[in-house]
Protein backbone atom coordinates (compact mmCIF):
# COMPACT_ATOMS: atom_id res chain seq x y z
CA UNK A 1 0.00 0.00 0.00
CA UNK A 2 1.37 3.46 -0.97
CA UNK A 3 1.55 5.91 1.99
CA UNK A 4 0.43 9.55 1.58
CA UNK A 5 3.00 12.36 1.61
CA UNK A 6 4.20 13.40 5.10
CA UNK A 7 2.20 16.66 5.17
CA UNK A 8 -1.04 14.91 4.20
CA UNK A 9 -0.36 12.16 6.72
CA UNK A 10 0.14 14.72 9.49
CA UNK A 11 -3.12 16.46 8.58
CA UNK A 12 -4.96 13.16 8.76
CA UNK A 13 -3.60 12.49 12.25
CA UNK A 14 -4.55 15.99 13.44
CA UNK A 15 -8.07 15.57 12.06
CA UNK A 16 -8.50 12.18 13.76
CA UNK A 17 -7.36 13.31 17.20
CA UNK A 18 -8.92 16.77 17.12
CA UNK A 19 -12.16 15.48 15.60
CA UNK A 20 -12.54 12.76 18.17
CA UNK A 21 -11.82 15.21 20.98
CA UNK A 22 -14.46 17.64 19.75
CA UNK A 23 -16.97 14.85 19.34
CA UNK A 24 -16.35 13.77 22.93
CA UNK A 25 -16.78 17.39 24.10
CA UNK A 26 -20.10 17.58 22.29
CA UNK A 27 -21.23 14.32 23.88
CA UNK A 28 -20.34 15.72 27.28
CA UNK A 29 -22.34 18.85 26.50
CA UNK A 30 -25.37 16.71 25.81
CA UNK A 31 -25.20 15.49 29.39
CA UNK A 32 -24.62 18.92 30.93
CA UNK A 33 -27.96 20.17 32.23
CA UNK A 34 -26.77 23.78 32.28
CA UNK A 35 -25.80 23.76 28.63
CA UNK A 36 -28.98 24.13 26.57
CA UNK A 37 -27.92 25.05 23.06
CA UNK A 38 -31.09 26.88 22.03
CA UNK A 39 -34.87 27.10 22.50
CA UNK A 40 -37.52 26.55 19.83
CA UNK A 41 -41.01 27.97 20.37
CA UNK A 42 -44.34 26.49 19.23
CA UNK A 43 -47.71 28.22 19.07
CA UNK A 44 -50.78 27.66 16.91
CA UNK A 45 -51.37 31.40 16.63
CA UNK A 46 -48.08 32.82 15.37
CA UNK A 47 -45.32 34.69 17.20
CA UNK A 48 -43.36 31.44 17.45
CA UNK A 49 -40.86 29.48 15.39
CA UNK A 50 -43.40 26.79 14.44
CA UNK A 51 -47.13 26.16 14.72
CA UNK A 52 -46.91 22.38 15.17
CA UNK A 53 -44.84 20.33 17.61
CA UNK A 54 -43.69 17.87 14.98
CA UNK A 55 -42.34 20.64 12.78
CA UNK A 56 -40.25 21.87 15.70
CA UNK A 57 -38.85 18.38 16.30
CA UNK A 58 -38.14 17.93 12.59
CA UNK A 59 -36.02 21.09 12.63
CA UNK A 60 -33.49 19.59 15.06
CA UNK A 61 -30.37 18.20 13.31
CA UNK A 62 -29.93 14.46 13.02
CA UNK A 63 -27.81 12.93 15.78
CA UNK A 64 -28.11 16.12 17.78
CA UNK A 65 -25.65 16.22 20.70
CA UNK A 66 -26.66 19.37 22.60
CA UNK A 67 -29.79 19.87 24.68
CA UNK A 68 -32.49 21.58 22.61
CA UNK A 69 -35.55 22.97 24.38
CA UNK A 70 -38.95 23.09 22.65
CA UNK A 71 -41.28 25.45 24.52
CA UNK A 72 -44.94 24.83 23.66
CA UNK A 73 -47.65 27.41 24.31
CA UNK A 74 -50.85 26.41 26.09
CA UNK A 75 -53.30 25.00 23.53
CA UNK A 76 -54.58 21.70 22.14
CA UNK A 77 -52.39 20.35 19.34
CA UNK A 78 -54.24 17.75 17.27
CA UNK A 79 -51.35 15.80 15.80
CA UNK A 80 -49.35 12.61 16.13
CA UNK A 81 -45.89 13.46 17.45
CA UNK A 82 -42.68 11.42 17.32
CA UNK A 83 -39.18 12.15 18.64
CA UNK A 84 -37.23 9.74 16.39
CA UNK A 85 -34.27 7.69 17.45
CA UNK A 86 -31.78 9.99 15.72
CA UNK A 87 -32.97 13.15 17.57
CA UNK A 88 -31.61 12.72 21.15
CA UNK A 89 -31.19 15.41 23.81
CA UNK A 90 -34.61 17.05 23.42
CA UNK A 91 -36.59 18.84 26.14
CA UNK A 92 -40.31 19.16 25.40
CA UNK A 93 -41.81 21.70 27.79
CA UNK A 94 -45.43 22.79 27.91
CA UNK A 95 -47.45 25.19 30.00
CA UNK A 96 -50.67 24.74 31.95
CA UNK A 97 -53.16 23.76 29.25
CA UNK A 98 -50.66 22.32 26.73
CA UNK A 99 -52.30 19.17 25.29
CA UNK A 100 -51.37 16.79 22.47
CA UNK A 101 -54.45 14.93 21.26
CA UNK A 102 -55.09 12.17 18.69
CA UNK A 103 -57.50 9.26 18.44
CA UNK A 104 -56.07 6.31 16.48
CA UNK A 105 -56.88 2.72 17.49
CA UNK A 106 -55.13 0.75 14.75
CA UNK A 107 -52.88 -1.34 17.00
CA UNK A 108 -50.19 -0.48 19.50
CA UNK A 109 -47.41 0.11 16.98
CA UNK A 110 -49.38 2.73 15.03
CA UNK A 111 -51.86 4.32 17.38
CA UNK A 112 -49.62 6.27 19.78
CA UNK A 113 -50.40 9.96 20.03
CA UNK A 114 -46.82 10.59 21.19
CA UNK A 115 -43.74 8.41 20.66
CA UNK A 116 -40.34 8.93 22.33
CA UNK A 117 -37.77 6.79 20.51
CA UNK A 118 -34.72 8.94 21.30
CA UNK A 119 -32.39 8.60 24.27
CA UNK A 120 -31.89 11.52 26.67
CA UNK A 121 -35.41 12.91 26.36
CA UNK A 122 -37.31 15.08 28.86
CA UNK A 123 -41.00 16.10 28.88
CA UNK A 124 -42.55 18.58 31.30
CA UNK A 125 -45.95 20.07 32.02
CA UNK A 126 -48.18 18.69 29.30
CA UNK A 127 -51.14 16.38 28.73
CA UNK A 128 -51.08 13.64 26.08
CA UNK A 129 -54.34 12.01 25.07
CA UNK A 130 -55.59 9.17 22.94
CA UNK A 131 -59.22 10.20 22.64
CA UNK A 132 -60.52 6.82 21.43
CA UNK A 133 -62.80 5.12 23.97
CA UNK A 134 -63.56 1.41 23.72
CA UNK A 135 -67.08 0.05 23.96
CA UNK A 136 -68.02 -3.27 25.58
CA UNK A 137 -67.55 -5.27 22.38
CA UNK A 138 -65.02 -2.97 20.76
CA UNK A 139 -61.85 -3.12 22.88
CA UNK A 140 -58.87 -2.01 20.82
CA UNK A 141 -55.34 -0.84 21.52
CA UNK A 142 -55.25 2.94 21.66
CA UNK A 143 -51.90 4.17 22.95
CA UNK A 144 -51.38 7.70 24.22
CA UNK A 145 -47.61 7.46 24.81
CA UNK A 146 -45.00 4.97 23.58
CA UNK A 147 -41.50 5.12 25.11
CA UNK A 148 -38.63 3.09 23.62
CA UNK A 149 -35.71 5.44 24.33
CA UNK A 150 -33.27 5.07 27.22
CA UNK A 151 -32.74 7.75 29.91
CA UNK A 152 -36.19 9.30 29.46
CA UNK A 153 -38.07 11.31 32.09
CA UNK A 154 -41.55 12.82 32.35
CA UNK A 155 -42.35 15.48 34.94
CA UNK A 156 -45.84 16.74 35.83
CA UNK A 157 -47.31 15.20 32.67
CA UNK A 158 -50.77 13.65 32.23
CA UNK A 159 -51.57 10.62 30.08
CA UNK A 160 -55.17 9.87 29.08
CA UNK A 161 -56.43 6.74 27.34
CA UNK A 162 -58.55 3.65 27.80
CA UNK A 163 -56.63 0.53 26.77
CA UNK A 164 -52.77 0.53 26.71
CA UNK A 165 -52.55 4.23 27.58
CA UNK A 166 -48.83 4.26 28.45
CA UNK A 167 -46.60 1.84 26.57
CA UNK A 168 -43.50 1.80 28.77
CA UNK A 169 -41.83 -0.42 26.22
CA UNK A 170 -38.03 -0.35 26.53
CA UNK A 171 -35.31 1.52 28.39
CA UNK A 172 -34.84 3.25 31.75
CA UNK A 173 -37.53 5.81 32.57
CA UNK A 174 -38.56 8.12 35.40
CA UNK A 175 -42.09 9.45 35.85
CA UNK A 176 -42.39 12.17 38.49
CA UNK A 177 -45.70 13.61 39.73
CA UNK A 178 -47.57 12.41 36.64
CA UNK A 179 -51.25 11.54 36.13
CA UNK A 180 -52.11 8.31 34.29
CA UNK A 181 -55.64 7.24 33.35
CA UNK A 182 -57.09 4.15 31.70
CA UNK A 183 -59.06 0.94 32.15
CA UNK A 184 -57.17 -2.04 30.70
CA UNK A 185 -53.41 -2.73 30.82
CA UNK A 186 -52.92 0.99 30.78
CA UNK A 187 -49.34 0.91 32.04
CA UNK A 188 -47.62 -1.87 30.11
CA UNK A 189 -44.45 -3.01 28.38
CA UNK A 190 -40.96 -4.06 29.47
CA UNK A 191 -39.39 -0.83 30.64
CA UNK A 192 -37.22 -0.40 33.73
CA UNK A 193 -39.07 2.45 35.39
CA UNK A 194 -39.83 4.30 38.60
CA UNK A 195 -43.17 6.10 39.00
CA UNK A 196 -42.78 8.53 41.88
CA UNK A 197 -45.63 10.55 43.36
CA UNK A 198 -47.98 9.67 40.49
CA UNK A 199 -51.79 9.70 40.53
CA UNK A 200 -53.43 6.75 38.78
CA UNK A 201 -57.05 7.07 37.73
CA UNK A 202 -58.98 3.90 36.82
CA UNK A 203 -61.84 4.15 34.34
CA UNK A 204 -64.75 1.65 34.40
CA UNK A 205 -64.20 -1.34 32.10
CA UNK A 206 -67.34 -2.45 30.26
CA UNK A 207 -69.38 0.11 32.15
CA UNK A 208 -68.06 -1.18 35.46
CA UNK A 209 -69.28 -4.74 34.83
CA UNK A 210 -65.74 -6.14 34.58
CA UNK A 211 -62.54 -5.52 36.52
CA UNK A 212 -59.77 -3.80 34.62
CA UNK A 213 -55.98 -4.07 34.97
CA UNK A 214 -53.60 -1.25 35.82
CA UNK A 215 -50.33 -2.88 34.76
CA UNK A 216 -49.19 -5.52 32.28
CA UNK A 217 -45.44 -5.72 32.77
CA UNK A 218 -43.51 -7.82 30.25
CA UNK A 219 -40.28 -9.01 31.89
CA UNK A 220 -39.35 -12.20 30.04
CA UNK A 221 -36.47 -13.75 32.01
CA UNK A 222 -34.93 -13.76 35.47
CA UNK A 223 -31.83 -12.06 34.04
CA UNK A 224 -33.68 -8.91 32.96
CA UNK A 225 -33.49 -5.88 35.26
CA UNK A 226 -36.79 -4.51 33.99
CA UNK A 227 -39.86 -3.81 36.07
CA UNK A 228 -42.32 -1.12 37.16
CA UNK A 229 -41.81 0.43 40.59
CA UNK A 230 -44.50 2.73 42.02
CA UNK A 231 -43.22 4.87 44.88
CA UNK A 232 -45.68 7.11 46.72
CA UNK A 233 -48.81 8.33 44.99
CA UNK A 234 -52.52 7.58 44.89
CA UNK A 235 -54.66 5.03 43.03
CA UNK A 236 -58.37 5.81 42.71
CA UNK A 237 -61.48 5.19 40.64
CA UNK A 238 -63.07 7.48 38.09
CA UNK A 239 -66.71 6.35 38.29
CA UNK A 240 -67.74 2.83 39.31
CA UNK A 241 -64.46 1.20 38.29
CA UNK A 242 -62.70 -1.70 39.98
CA UNK A 243 -59.37 -3.15 38.96
CA UNK A 244 -56.51 -5.56 39.47
CA UNK A 245 -53.11 -4.08 40.25
CA UNK A 246 -51.64 -6.05 37.38
CA UNK A 247 -51.50 -9.14 35.22
CA UNK A 248 -48.46 -10.88 33.82
CA UNK A 249 -47.55 -9.83 30.28
CA UNK A 250 -44.28 -11.79 30.61
CA UNK A 251 -43.25 -14.99 32.41
CA UNK A 252 -41.15 -13.01 34.94
CA UNK A 253 -43.36 -9.95 35.21
CA UNK A 254 -42.21 -7.53 37.96
CA UNK A 255 -44.31 -4.78 39.60
CA UNK A 256 -43.74 -3.26 43.03
CA UNK A 257 -46.06 -0.85 44.85
CA UNK A 258 -44.43 1.00 47.74
CA UNK A 259 -46.03 3.54 50.10
CA UNK A 260 -49.12 3.93 47.88
CA UNK A 261 -52.59 4.99 48.95
CA UNK A 262 -55.18 2.68 47.40
CA UNK A 263 -58.84 3.61 47.35
CA UNK A 264 -61.39 0.77 47.43
CA UNK A 265 -61.04 0.40 43.66
CA UNK A 266 -58.67 -2.62 43.97
CA UNK A 267 -60.25 -6.10 43.78
CA UNK A 268 -59.43 -8.25 46.87
CA UNK A 269 -57.20 -10.79 45.05
CA UNK A 270 -55.16 -7.96 43.54
CA UNK A 271 -53.25 -9.80 40.80
CA UNK A 272 -53.63 -12.18 37.85
CA UNK A 273 -51.09 -14.61 36.38
CA UNK A 274 -52.67 -14.32 32.92
CA UNK A 275 -51.64 -17.99 32.43
CA UNK A 276 -47.99 -17.36 33.36
CA UNK A 277 -46.16 -19.50 35.96
CA UNK A 278 -46.95 -17.89 39.29
CA UNK A 279 -43.67 -18.86 40.99
CA UNK A 280 -41.68 -16.64 38.57
CA UNK A 281 -43.75 -13.51 39.05
CA UNK A 282 -42.34 -10.69 41.19
CA UNK A 283 -45.32 -8.75 42.51
CA UNK A 284 -45.16 -6.99 45.86
CA UNK A 285 -46.99 -4.40 47.95
CA UNK A 286 -45.01 -2.81 50.76
CA UNK A 287 -46.10 -0.12 53.26
CA UNK A 288 -49.25 0.69 51.28
CA UNK A 289 -52.35 2.13 52.92
CA UNK A 290 -55.98 3.00 52.27
CA UNK A 291 -59.08 0.78 51.94
CA UNK A 292 -57.71 -1.04 48.88
CA UNK A 293 -54.45 -2.07 50.57
CA UNK A 294 -55.86 -4.96 52.64
CA UNK A 295 -53.66 -7.99 51.86
CA UNK A 296 -55.79 -10.62 53.65
CA UNK A 297 -57.49 -11.82 50.45
CA UNK A 298 -54.62 -11.27 48.01
CA UNK A 299 -53.37 -14.16 45.85
CA UNK A 300 -51.28 -16.62 47.87
CA UNK A 301 -48.25 -16.24 45.59
CA UNK A 302 -47.83 -12.49 46.21
CA UNK A 303 -44.18 -11.83 47.17
CA UNK A 304 -43.62 -11.00 50.86
CA UNK A 305 -40.84 -8.43 50.59
CA UNK A 306 -39.54 -6.69 53.69
CA UNK A 307 -38.76 -2.99 53.42
CA UNK A 308 -35.05 -3.81 53.41
CA UNK A 309 -35.55 -6.16 50.44
CA UNK A 310 -37.53 -3.64 48.46
CA UNK A 311 -34.93 -0.89 48.91
CA UNK A 312 -32.98 -2.03 45.83
CA UNK A 313 -36.02 -1.19 43.72
CA UNK A 314 -37.31 2.02 45.32
CA UNK A 315 -33.85 3.62 45.38
CA UNK A 316 -33.21 5.78 42.32
CA UNK A 317 -30.12 3.68 41.55
CA UNK A 318 -32.48 1.00 40.25
CA UNK A 319 -32.79 3.04 37.06
CA UNK A 320 -29.92 5.50 37.49
CA UNK A 321 -26.64 3.84 38.41
CA UNK A 322 -24.73 6.08 35.98
CA UNK A 323 -26.26 9.38 37.16
CA UNK A 324 -28.19 10.30 34.02
CA UNK A 325 -31.09 11.89 35.90
CA UNK A 326 -28.88 14.45 37.61
CA UNK A 327 -27.51 15.48 34.21
CA UNK A 328 -30.92 16.22 32.72
CA UNK A 329 -32.28 19.76 32.76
Amino acid sequence: MRLPPPFVFACILIFIFYGNSKAQDCLSNALDASNVAYTITVSKWGQANFNTIQAAIDSIPLNNNRWVRILISADTYSEQVKVPRDKPCVILEGNTGTTISWGLHTGADKSATFTAEADNFVAKNMAIMNTYRSLLNDVEQSVAVEVTGDKVSFHACSFYGYQDTLWDALGRHYFQNCFIEGAIDFIWGNGQSIYEGCKISILPFAGGQLAGFITAQGRKSANEMTGFVFKGGFVFANGNAHSYLGRAYGAYSRVIWYDIEFSDVIVPEGWSTWNQPQDNLEYAEVNCHGPGSNLSKRVTWLKKLAESDVHQFIDISYIDQDGWLANQP
